[in-house]
């Protein structure tokens, strides 16, 4: 059983890889003239932008705060910049002063920077004035203090106002981890619009860390798409997808991931891959990007973390690729943690020319609304779902290479499923209409 699926595996591989010789050689797109492929089109297409309800939006802050609110942020650099944006929000929400957070490390991340060390914390602390209290240290009453930790994460709807404000009013400080949503009725505006101006506006990088950026920017030839490529096993034992097509090594590293999450079987996987849950391969991502035809001579910087599988599927068909360590070189990416290291690929995507995302996970999130509030350029994450429906259909080679085209073309964005979603209106001309997604 497992030789037949290894022999069908290589089977596909073979297809796919004539396919991506394919492309380029021929007219694929039918009726597509080059002048109107996406990509070398300037003007770009505004699906959304900021909010104009937000911009300047000032309560006045209340004579007295109730206490001191300091935000659990863990994980990467994006998630915790998110969590700390809606802990932005719940504390002026709950009249709290924001305690500026440290960024704890863990092993996995294996990163001990603080908020400090990647963004500007004067520059944070000035541009929040009149929409919160933000302060570096705990006063010496409270500095050495028990605090109290109030768990929100697992927490639907969960109610601040009524679970955190009496814990606050009574211990002066508490800890908070974010729940991913709050009830809408009970976050008023100017609290929403300090979500907003905090994770829009007041987060930019320390200069130090954004001179570095600027010099990984400027090293890559104009125009240039970003790709953030996300394939590594950790990712792929949690999507608890199979591959069939892939190097020993790399089967090797994932089954190695998998520890608890065992793979899905049967019609389960098959279901689950087509409702696009599974990460596209590099190989993958190169036949789409063929099929947008994206040049193969492309300048492509590679926004990607360590442990990337399967790379030279991705490289063999667009060569011209930029990666952070090239640019600056191993001795000066040693004094860097992994999250200053994600803040490079951010600033860099965030200010390409293209950017374009194989999987829309919370880096992706981050940079699709900065590229909506700076108008950047074309922005795309490729349909996962829409490739694993094609391929599950039969299409391949030219079919398939035509559908990926009919799908991505008409789902060009900058702003869709943001992560703050109150922030951005959809843009209609000179109207903007509320993003309620």
């Amino acid at each position: 059983m497992k030789r037949g699926l290894l022999v069908a595996g290589f089977f596909s591989l073979l297809v796919l890889i004539a396919s991506l010789r394919s492309l380029p050689r021929s007219r694929m797109l039918s009726g597509v003239s080059y002048n109107q492929i996406w990509w070398s089109d300037p003007s770009g297409r505004r699906d959304f932008e900021q909010c104009s309800w937000w911009n300047d939006l000032q309560h006045a802050l209340p004579g007295v705060s109730n206490g001191y609110i300091i935000v659990d942020c863990n994980g990467g650099l994006n998630q915790m910049r998110r969590d700390f944006c809606d802990g932005v929000g719940v504390a002026r929400l709950l009249n709290a002063t924001l305690l500026l957070p440290q960024f704890e490390g863990t092993p996995y991340w294996n990163d001990s920077s603080g908020f400090s060390d990647i963004f500007d914390a004067d520059f944070f602390i000035e541009t929040m004035k009149g929409y919160v209290r933000v302060v570096k240290e705990l006063p010496p009453p409270y500095a050495s203090k028990k605090t109290v930790l109030i768990d929100c994460q697992k927490k639907k709807l969960f109610d601040y106002v009524e679970a955190v404000l009496p814990v606050l009013l009574k211990e002066k400080v508490v800890i908070i981890r974010p729940a991913a949503s709050q009830r809408s009725d009970r976050y008023p505006l100017w609290a929403k619009a300090s979500r907003c101006q905090a994770c829009y506006k007041a987060l930019r990088l320390v200069q130090r860390l954004e001179n570095t950026a600027q010099t990984v920017l400027d090293a890559i030839p104009r125009p240039f798409l970003a790709l953030h490529l996300r394939f590594e096993p950790d990712m792929i034992a949690y999507s608890r997808c199979t591959y069939s097509n892939l190097s020993k090594a790399s089967l090797d590293a994932i089954e190695a991931a998998r520890d608890n999450k065992a793979p899905f079987t049967g019609s389960l996987a098959e279901s689950w891959r087509n409702r696009g849950k599974c990460p596209l391969t590099p190989g993958e991502a190169a036949f789409v990007l063929q099929a947008l035809r994206v040049p193969t001579t492309m300048p492509i910087y590679l926004a990607s973390g360590s442990g990337l599988l399967e790379e030279t599927a991705f490289s063999r068909v667009y060569p011209n690729i930029y990666r952070k360590l090239a640019i600056l070189g191993a001795d000066a990416l040693k004094g860097l943690h992994g999250n200053s290291k994600a803040a490079l690929d951010y600033y860099v995507a965030v200010h390409s020319d293209i950017y374009v995302a194989t999987y829309f996970g919370n880096m992706d999130k981050m940079v699709v609304a900065m590229r909506a509030m700076h108008g950047s350029g074309k922005t795309l994450v490729l349909n996962r779902q829409a490739f694993a429906t094609s391929v599950s259909s039969g299409l391949s080679g030219a079919e398939l290479a035509q559908r990926m085209w009919e799908v991505h073309s008409s789902s060009l964005f900058t702003g869709r499923n943001l992560p703050l979603p109150d922030c951005f209106c959809r843009s209609t001309g000179r109207t903007r209409t509320k993003n309620s997604d």
